[in-house]
């Protein structure tokens, strides 16, 4: 099949027309139709914030890959623009792989990965992955300028390039693997076409997987972050339950130096469903970041509705004073709230309490009393399919999931923080739940799948009491 984006433009214009609306969100960023996965090119360009995206116009399964866009003023209500990317040529005839966008003068620049095999296409020994570059002067429509680095002899996995400046140079890390080792590398440029190999930035040690996809590299407060996903961990206790991670590293580097990190690998969210995440920096400096809010070979049950996949709320990321990263809504998510409905205190003992009879999309802002607690279990929960909960025996806070119709089943979790109180911030869509922890010291999310008669929100306590010493909610809608 030869593609294009008009062809792919004509595709999901036919594809929205019979989308099933059931569990596509209210307000999170997701495809007209087709398929989405890893967010792309975030950026801030010419008075909008522009969002790139992979895609597949032609299925909800993963297929050829193109670059999906949108574009928001706030980072909340998204306009879908012109597909910007098609595997039209031979650096990227069998993909347009994921990568990242830059602002250059009066240019829009995107960097991604030509994805293509010479041969059969079942062995990884004839696949290729190269590094391109499109621009564009108006943000919608993109000039392709082709290759600009080639891969490097004796690699086949070699991908996913985030490129930002500093000082006089551009700067670019990709994702690779040699052998069963994963690795970011590192380059630079003046120009954006001609890229010097600068080595190895990082490269995984034992047990830290066989291929290190979506790098990201940039300051914050002081120190340098290195977030990526790697692939090939093992589940080890509560950590690393999911096919693959998404997580970061802390430490030290100046160009031309090698990155020294400090302390181990720690998991960005704690849910079933974020992959990939990207950050970007917004005009008054926020660094914020996006994640893809699904996992691979995980049952997507919106397939059958003729969509697949969505991202998450955009989240600005701190630095502790613990040298962990704190994570929190963007503040412009606030601009989706409608009338606040407060609850009041609430004292429970073995019993459940009704907050809301049809949670389709929503914020809860919750705090309980740690201290006077004697339930073994208490929290809440949406119809029969979602409970976030306290286990006061194994002191961790639980995300469980059960929708066995839909092989989507298991939970979660997090360690309670060592305080009196535990405040969450919950936000709920047709499809999705994302819960923040003590002011963004841990998140969790997951994609959900309720019924229509299966969205009733209440509080409960199980085997003892516990108080609810303040809390409320708003709905939420574009």
């Amino acid at each position: 099949m030869t593609f294009s984006i008009a062809k792919a433009e004509q595709e999901l214009q036919t594809r929205r027309a019979a989308l099933n609306p059931r569990w596509y969100p209210r307000y999170h960023l997701a495809p007209r139709a087709g398929w989405m996965n890893d967010p792309n090119g975030l950026v801030w360009f010419d008075g909008w914030y522009h969002a790139f995206y992979q895609h597949h116009p032609y299925s909800t399964k993963w297929g050829p890959m193109h670059w999906g866009h949108a574009r928001s003023q706030d980072l909340v209500h998204w306009e879908h623009l012109p597909v910007a990317l098609a595997p039209e040529g031979p650096e990227d005839k069998d993909g347009c792989f994921s990568g990242s966008a830059v602002v250059d003068g009066d240019t829009l620049a995107l960097i991604y990965t030509g994805h293509k095999f010479h041969g059969d296409p079942g062995s990884d020994d004839n696949l290729y992955q190269v590094q391109c570059l499109a621009t564009s002067r108006d943000g919608i429509h993109f000039e392709r300028q082709g290759q600009i680095i080639d891969t490097p002899a004796g690699l086949h996995h070699f991908r996913d390039p985030k490129v930002w400046r500093e000082g006089n140079d551009w700067y670019l890390v990709v994702g690779s693997r040699v052998g069963d080792t994963g690795q970011v590398r590192l380059y630079r440029s003046r120009d954006l076409r001609e890229w010097q190999d600068e080595g190895i930035l990082a490269e995984a040690q034992e047990g830290m997987g066989f291929m290190w996809e979506c790098p990201d590299f940039f300051m914050l407060d002081g120190k340098r972050v290195l977030m990526f996903s790697p692939q090939g961990m093992a589940a080890e206790g509560y950590r690393n339950r999911n096919l693959f991670q998404s997580g970061y590293l802390i430490g030290d580097w100046q160009p031309g130096q090698p990155f020294v990190p400090e302390g181990e690998f720690i998991e960005m969210d704690h849910g079933h469903d974020f992959y990939a995440p990207q950050s970007f920096l917004t005009p008054d400096g926020r660094r914020i970041v996006m994640g893809w809010l699904d996992m691979w070979e995980s049952p997507m049950p919106e397939q059958r509705d003729g969509w697949a996949g969505m991202l998450s709320l955009p989240r600005e990321i701190r630095l502790g004073a613990d040298n962990r990263l704190r994570m929190t809504p963007a503040e412009e998510v606030a601009t989706l709230r409608g009338s606040y409905y407060p609850l009041l205190a609430q004292h429970l003992k073995n019993q459940s309490s009704p907050i809301v009879g049809d949670a389709e999309a929503i914020e809860l802002d919750l705090v309980w009393d740690m201290n006077s607690a004697t339930a073994e279990s208490y929290g809440i929960a949406l119809g029969e399919g979602l409970r976030i909960y306290v286990d006061a025996q194994a002191q961790r806070l639980v995300l469980e999931r059960c929708y066995p119709q839909l092989l989507l089943e298991g939970s979660r979790s997090v360690p309670l923080p060592a305080a009196d109180r535990l405040a969450l911030r919950i936000f709920i869509d047709r499809s999705s739940v994302e819960v923040f922890v003590n002011e963004g010291e841990s998140c969790l999310s997951s994609r959900i799948y309720p019924q229509e008669a299966q969205r009733q929100l209440l509080m409960f306590a199980n085997n003892g009491d516990a108080t609810l010493s303040s809390g409320g909610y708003w709905p939420l809608d574009k």
